[in-house]
């Protein structure tokens, strides 16, 4: 069934393990079988999930440090919440990416429960969620989801990195740079990690060869978002900096036009002014090209 295929595979694309497989006697699924408007769906979920693959490794990082699982019930990022203690239909990545897989024939509208605490984001149109109710409480809210949507939403006081480029391969990610998605909380503050290594060995283990970027925002002190690095030996991925750049910064739920943005880094005392576009319907400022590395200390600011 092209439909639960496609439903299938855009609910895979947001748990740990993302695979297609089958018995080998059964029939044959792969995603050209279905036609081409569904294999566009398929490409589109698999494509979501590649671009993710920065926050994705991060999350595992962290589970590997705390012990906190990757893919969360909601119980367990809003245990003050009773109401959520039975949810088993939507569940969080990390603490910033909520998510309802559709799952089943014909569906064409779903019921999220948004924890109110946090403000949301739409990770496709990257708009803020209409909630209302009592601060602490949930609010159940009807969304839409026809057969090309999954509903996605990425916490208020969140950074996500994702990677865009289009490639055949994770290997072939590595070196693309960074696009950093802001989604500013009630009080225009947001915080997020990248973890870096090699990917492919051990050495982050044996010589402490990663890195790990903890990027903040907080437009009441005027700060965008500023880098902040830890290596894990002095000299950890120094010869990687060119391949952890950071291409595009995109800020949602930006209230006003900046008259003007300037980047400072650690090693200057220079302000470079930044070029930026803003939409003021959709409350997004893109900073495109800053021309930084996630290795490296900066922060990019309003300039008064």
């Amino acid at each position: 069934d092209a439909e639960l295929m496609t439903r299938w595979m855009q609910a895979a694309a947001y748990q740990p393990f993302f695979r297609g497989h089958a018995h080998h006697d059964s029939k044959r699924r792969e995603p050209w079988m279905f036609g081409d408007e569904t294999m566009v769906r398929l490409r589109h979920a698999a494509m979501a999930r590649y671009a993710l693959l920065p926050y994705w490794y991060t999350v595992f990082w962290q589970s590997g440090v705390s012990g906190m699982p990757v893919m969360r019930t909601m119980w367990m990022q809003y245990p003050d919440i009773p109401e959520l203690y039975s949810v088993d239909d939507q569940y969080l990545i990390g603490s910033d990416l909520l998510v309802k897989p559709v799952t089943s024939a014909g569906a064409t509208a779903s019921q999220v429960l948004f924890p109110q605490s946090d403000c949301w984001f739409d990770v496709d149109t990257m708009q803020r969620v209409d909630l209302a109710g009592a601060p602490g409480s949930y609010v159940a809210k009807t969304v839409e989801s026809g057969i090309d949507k999954i509903p996605v939403y990425q916490r208020g006081g969140s950074i996500i990195p994702r990677k865009l480029r289009l490639r055949r391969s994770s290997s072939l990610m590595i070196n693309d740079p960074y696009t950093i998605y802001i989604a500013l909380d009630n009080d225009l503050k947001a915080e997020g990690t990248l973890y870096m290594d090699d990917e492919t060995t051990f050495d982050h283990e044996k010589r402490d060869d990663y890195g790990i970027a903890t990027f903040s925002s907080d437009l009441t002190s005027s700060i965008i978002i500023q880098n902040t690095v830890e290596l894990g030996d002095i000299s950890a991925l120094q010869g990687s900096k060119e391949g952890r750049m950071i291409e595009r910064i995109v800020v949602m739920g930006m209230a006003s036009e900046p008259k003007k943005i300037i980047l400072k880094t650690l090693d200057s005392t220079e302000e470079i002014p930044i070029e930026f576009q803003y939409d003021e319907e959709s409350k997004i400022l893109v900073i495109r090209r800053p021309d930084v590395s996630a290795l490296n200390q900066w922060a990019i600011r309003l300039s008064p």
